[in-house]
């Protein structure tokens, strides 16, 4: 039976079939239909409208939303979502005054993560990153990546991708897997696992079918530029597009070996220069910034005003991990986007929905009101509008979120 939800106060990013990524202006605008109603069938969007257009059928489930904002969820395109622990002791080891690289050389960072998963089995591992799953899809996300990267060794690296594979199948959400084996180097020996990464475990994640596309963390400290091109050059064999770290802290070259190899995404972007972002312009790699972790470490925010100011689209994604981005609240990366990089509270919906669905290459099943796509929409609570995502930080806007057109149960832990 087609459900059709009336008197919807504000029907937000309703977009026709077939619109490009927005850029530059563009992203300032969200189409909204005032006073709506929206059917659902089969699990997607199939007509929407004015109210005063609207007739109803004996045939339709009728829910009456009472003037609420209805809008798409929010699509994340860069998670860690599955890892061992939390490390809230580095936690307190921030707050002492130390930074992210001096973590890492006393024991922490990537490797204590790795160490921690590597002893977890596959099924434990799975049930939490359900949990956070849950929680994340109870806060507005409808879809998501998730990388691996905490393993470290070709039996942990393709653990942490079959707990993706099951989320998957357990999950109704499109979720996208990315392989970050090269998220840092587990031993002083950096050609051998350089050769287990590209000989061993590609092959091996290809032959299962496990990754979506391949990434690497282009720092000083991590990996060269040419240890990326070399691990790019290796996914495409393996039929996987690049969506890589770069410019976290330092500008090295990663972002033009990136546009090299076609990347889909360059994310972080912390680091940025003039000439950067003219690379960027005669690409079509995306821009993606990660404000969620320049709050928590402390670092610079990506200078997202400038790259839409520069006619770029832009992406806004929340990097959860136990170490750098222990949040998966896409609402609160909308404030801190506003506050801390200078975007309309539009700008940043439109980061975090619609060119987020194109930085997983979801365009045409999420990311916008459109007939055809997904029913994967937020019901938010009475009063609140579009600002409200960016100006009540911190505070649950949302009355309910409805996944493929079912009203989709918040965990209780």
């Amino acid at each position: 039976m087609t459900k059709t939800f009336i008197n919807i106060g504000r029907l937000i990013q309703v977009r026709e079939s077939g619109t490009n990524i927005l850029r530059g202006a563009m992203m300032a605008d969200v189409p909204t239909i005032e006073n709506a109603w929206m059917a659902v069938e089969n699990g997607l969007i199939s007509s929407y409208g004015s109210m005063d257009d609207f007739a109803a059928s004996a045939a339709t489930e009728i829910i009456d939303l009472n003037g609420r904002m209805v809008c798409p969820t929010f699509v994340d395109s860069h998670t860690h979502l599955v890892f061992a622990e939390d490390r809230d002791e580095e936690f307190v080891m921030k707050i002492k005054g130390m930074d992210y690289q001096s973590i890492a050389e006393a024991g922490g960072g990537i490797l204590n993560s790795a160490r921690k998963l590597q002893k977890m089995s596959l099924s434990e591992l799975t049930e939490r990153a359900s949990l956070r799953l849950q929680e994340a899809i109870g806060s507005g996300t409808g879809a998501i990546e998730i990388k691996s990267g905490y393993g470290l060794s070709m039996e942990a690296e393709i653990k942490m991708l079959q707990v993706v594979n099951q989320l998957a199948q357990q999950f109704p959400i499109p979720i996208k897997a990315t392989f970050l084996g090269a998220h840092a180097f587990p031993d002083k020996d950096k050609e051998k696992y350089m050769s287990s990464l590209i000989q061993e475990m590609l092959p091996e994640i290809y032959s299962q079918q496990l990754a979506d596309y391949i990434d690497c963390f282009c720092e000083e400290g991590y990996y060269t530029v040419e240890q990326m091109s070399r691990i790019l050059e290796a996914g495409e064999k393996f039929d996987l597009r690049a969506k890589v770290h770069v410019n976290q802290f330092n500008s090295i070259g990663g972002i033009e070996k990136a546009i090299e190899y076609n990347a889909l995404t360059v994310d972080h972007l912390e680091v940025l220069s003039e000439s950067e972002i003219n690379l960027l312009k005669d690409s079509d790699t995306i821009p993606v910034a990660l404000p969620g972790c320049s709050f928590f470490i402390r670092i610079p925010y990506t200078p997202g005003r400038k790259i839409i100011d520069s006619g770029l689209p832009l992406v806004i994604a929340s990097d959860f991990n136990p170490g750098s981005a222990p949040s998966f609240n896409l609402s609160l990366a909308n404030s801190l986007a506003a506050v801390n990089m200078g975007l309309l509270p539009e700008e940043a919906f439109n980061a975090t929905t619609y060119n987020a669905a194109y930085a997983l290459e979801l365009e045409n099943e999420v990311g916008s009101i459109t007939e055809g796509k997904r029913a994967n929409f937020i019901v938010a609570k009475a009063g609140k509008n579009l600002n409200s995502i960016s100006y009540n930080f911190g505070v649950d806007w949302i009355d309910r979120v409805y996944i493929n057109g079912e009203l989709f149960s918040k965990p209780t832990i």
